[in-house]
């Protein structure tokens, strides 16, 4: 399931999958190749993930943390459910049946329902990095930055807890509700469930037009107030961190767009998600006859907005400073829906529950840059984990 809640401009369609018919399971060693194979057989979108793990391989960085997170998982389904929330209008597709009944939960589920906040979300939180070690991790990183390794990095951390009595998809949905964004997310993968609440595209192909929009520059404010607006858009190290990552992009997206087509149309907008004011730009381009948006994609995989620059560099101290798998964290959702037409998210505001173990794990993070103040840092991690956080928790 994507679903974008009613309200976004420009992000007003819903896709849920009924009836899963085909499934690659990505490997880390799974090749561009096999993916086009599975995404372009046929007609009709294609949904899923790839995980920040798989972008380790594409970029040569290698890990030893331990994790049995798949590298991706992309499904074909019978049938598919669109909803467009600005037209109110429903739309089912694909080749096989299913009841009245199946369209009507699917339908229900892109309804907005009030939703109390689920009652089996409890147990205590615990940080693989507490408030000392991140901060003593950002110090790390402007070493870094200092010998020239990297200008800019983002660094998280991973919170978990034990609550066998959740019910994830009741959590997605009251966050949906409640805390709307316009990349919500919903997939299953075995014993796996994926819940998404990102706010930022990756990557979106429409016939061949691209659109990336990194968000870089984050300041905490209950209203978009025109002065806190104006405060975030004019400060240097908010602007130094968005315009690092829209060279990033530029680049990233240069080698699979028409020579000169690579544009910055809109630079700094501010948009207000989760209490929290987010600065991004708009970078667009015209994909080559000779490519695809997977080739597109794996060639900018993972994101720069959650990596750094340079990337693989960055990459390397992420996974250095570190103690946690990110897994499907910084990857992407997907919705393939043809060689050149595609939408993806980057997984921020993201969990996972293992319905073996019963733990529900997310995670968050921020950008570091030479003037980064390691308790700012912190503060503004902790702000973006409060999704899924009671007010005023402290991980341990």
């Amino acid at each position: 399931m994507l679903a974008s809640p009613p309200g976004w401009e420009g992000e007003s369609r819903s896709l849920i999958g009924i009836d899963p018919t085909a499934e690659l399971q990505v490997r880390p060693g799974t090749a561009a190749q096999a993916i086009k194979d599975f995404a372009f057989a046929e007609p009709g979108p294609v949904l899923g993930f790839l995980s920040y793990t798989y972008g380790l391989g594409l970029r040569g960085v290698p890990s030893k943390k331990d994790s049995d997170f798949p590298a991706g998982h992309l499904k074909r389904y019978a049938l598919i459910v669109t909803h467009d929330h600005a037209t109110q209008r429903m739309t089912v597709s694909g080749p096989g049946e299913s009841s009245v009944r199946e369209i009507q939960k699917a339908a229900e589920a892109m309804t907005p329902i009030a939703f109390s906040r689920p009652n089996g979300l409890y147990g205590r939180v615990r940080a693989s990095l507490s408030r000392k070690a991140y901060m003593d991790g950002v110090r790390r990183t402007l070493e870094h930055i200092r010998d020239g390794w990297t200008y800019q990095l983002n660094l998280s951390l991973k919170l978990s807890r034990h609550c066998p009595d959740l019910d994830p998809l009741a959590l997605f949905l009251y966050l949906r509700n409640r805390h709307p964004a316009p990349f919500y997310g919903w997939f299953t993968s075995g014993p796996l469930q994926v819940l998404s609440a990102s706010p930022e595209r990756f990557l979106k192909v429409d016939d061949g037009q691209v659109l990336s929009q990194p968000i870089k520059g984050t300041m905490r404010a209950e209203t978009p107030a025109p002065e806190l607006v104006q405060r975030l858009t004019t400060s240097p190290k908010e602007d130094a961190e968005l315009s690092m990552i829209v060279d990033l992009i530029r680049n990233d997206i240069s080698a699979d767009c028409e020579y000169g087509s690579v544009r910055v149309p809109r630079h700094k907008a501010v948009f207000h998600v989760d209490r929290l004011l987010q600065m991004h730009s708009d970078v667009t381009g015209t994909l080559r006859q000779d490519r695809d948006c997977v080739d597109l994609l794996l060639n900018a995989f993972p994101g720069g907005s959650i990596t750094g620059c340079p990337k693989q560099s960055s990459m390397r101290i992420i996974d250095e400073l570190e103690p946690h798998a990110r897994d499907v964290y910084c990857g992407s959702l997907l919705a393939i829906h043809g060689p050149r037409d595609m939408d993806s998210s980057i997984a921020i505001r993201t969990a996972v529950f293992d319905t073996r173990s019963g733990v529900l794990d997310t995670w968050a993070g921020s950008g570091i840059v030479v003037d980064s103040d390691p308790e700012s840092e912190y503060l503004e991690t902790m702000a973006k984990a409060e999704k899924f956080l009671f007010p005023d928790e402290e991980p341990q």
